[in-house]
């Protein structure tokens, strides 16, 4: 959109000076800046009964874009206090296993520096320079690669503002993460989905068909996937890289898989995004932070169409006191790792689940022996023990667990035991 400036609109101006005004006038209004005159058209009438009928006429969503109309809501996971409300259990009575969050929380310095903030009332530094140059300094990627969001999903959102014209195709590779596919309904842009295998391996072949064909201008790739645990091999991603599309590969997990991150990458490989985020790795999904690598030639542009205070204050701060205290976090990671590895040995006990090996903080489990997956999902919420359910077409009949510590573990053998 832009934005009209006429230098001299003086002639434009039509005066009616008559007795009667019942007849509809029709007269520019002129907001005068410097020497120039901004010119909007409007139409006025006398007759109050056409005024009435127009009123009567509007409604508030007609205002809305016609493709925004049709959109569903996110789904997202409730919070304590919502759950408390809900099932009247006690916010600490409640095993949150539903969202994958880090329940060992941040780092002492993280809550140390959040009560010592100097200047909350001043806004946040647009370029999230000490949180960039401590990423430079933990990734061993420069900088200049690294842009930060307000959570990995304004950054997803903010590619596909940056990428995609209304009607432009992404791909997608369900069953993952369904912000995907939300973001892109968001932006009008339309969604290939080009499913993965009974494996939860990627369709490869698949793939390139339909960038050769549909010619979209990016795909959405998650590793370690989610729901199901799965990583994408070099080999793999190599292959795709190699196609005429934009790769952007979301590593919110990468840090319990024990593959390395591919962020270097970006450095090489013009058409890749690298994602990543501090709220598994740190414990502060409360907090919203996000960051990404970028190819030099792609940045310049986020920066130039990102919001510019997009990272608060707190949250900049919490992420810098993060990564001060490097054993704290992979401590943390390796206790999570050891619980996933011990949950799914029990898993596999329960006759009724069939869970999948996973390289991330949680494990999907297909619901077996006749047992609705969804029963089960709100079985476990009654006893305060929280699980995802999936009912779209790839995850029909599937729970998702997060691994946390060992005594929620134990409580979900406890009560999986009594359902069943």
């Amino acid at each position: 959109m832009g934005v009209s400036n006429i230098s001299n609109a003086a002639s434009l101006v039509l005066v009616k000076s008559k007795a009667n005004i019942d007849q509809t006038l029709k007269r520019p209004f002129c907001s005068i800046k410097g020497n120039y005159r901004r010119v909007i058209m409007a139409s006025i009438s006398s007759s109050s009964s056409t005024r009435h009928n127009v009123n009567q006429r509007l409604s508030g969503d007609s205002f809305i874009r016609p493709h925004l109309r049709k959109l569903s809501a996110y789904q997202p996971i409730l919070p304590f206090e919502v759950l408390s409300e809900k099932l009247g259990i006690k916010p600490e009575d409640i095993i949150k296993l539903d969202a994958n969050e880090n329940p060992y929380g941040p780092p002492p310095e993280v809550l140390e520096a959040l009560g010592s903030l100097k200047f909350p009332y001043i806004y946040p530094d647009p370029e999230s320079r000490q949180l960039r140059a401590a990423l430079a300094k933990d990734s061993g990627l420069e900088s200049d690669y690294i842009l930060v969001g307000c959570g990995c999903d304004e950054l997803i959102d903010l590619i596909m503002r940056c990428v995609l014209d209304p009607g432009d195709k992404i791909v997608d590779c369900p069953p993952t993460f369904t912000m995907y596919e939300f973001d892109a309904g968001v932006n009008a842009a339309e969604v290939i989905k080009v499913p993965r295998k009974p494996d939860f391996n990627l369709n490869v072949e698949l793939i390139a068909e339909v960038v050769e064909l549909e010619k979209p201008k990016c795909i959405f790739l998650t590793s370690p996937n989610n729901p199901d645990g799965s990583i994408i091999s070099e080999e793999v991603l190599l292959k795709i890289l190699d196609m005429p599309v934009l790769v952007v590969l979301d590593e919110a997990y990468i840090e319990f898989s024990g593959v390395e991150s591919r962020m270097q990458w970006v450095k090489k490989h013009e058409n890749l995004i690298v994602l990543r985020t501090f709220s598994k790795r740190a414990g502060l999904a409360g907090l919203r932070v996000g960051y990404g690598a970028f190819p030099l030639s792609i940045i310049e542009y986020l920066w130039r169409a990102k919001q510019p205070y997009n990272v608060s204050v707190a949250a900049e701060v919490a992420a810098c006191a993060a990564l001060q205290n490097p054993k704290y976090l992979e401590m943390v990671k390796e206790s999570l790792v050891q619980e996933r590895d011990r949950l799914f040995k029990l898993l596999k006990e329960v006759p009724f689940l069939n869970p999948y090996p996973s390289y991330s903080n949680f494990i999907l489990c297909g619901v077996t022996s006749g047992m609705d997956a969804k029963k089960l999902k709100d079985d476990l919420s009654k006893m305060g023990v929280m699980v995802r359910h999936y009912n779209n077409k790839e995850l029909k009949g599937y729970i998702r667990v997060t691994a946390g510590k060992p005594e929620h573990t134990d409580a979900l053998m406890e009560c999986l035991r009594r359902v069943s």
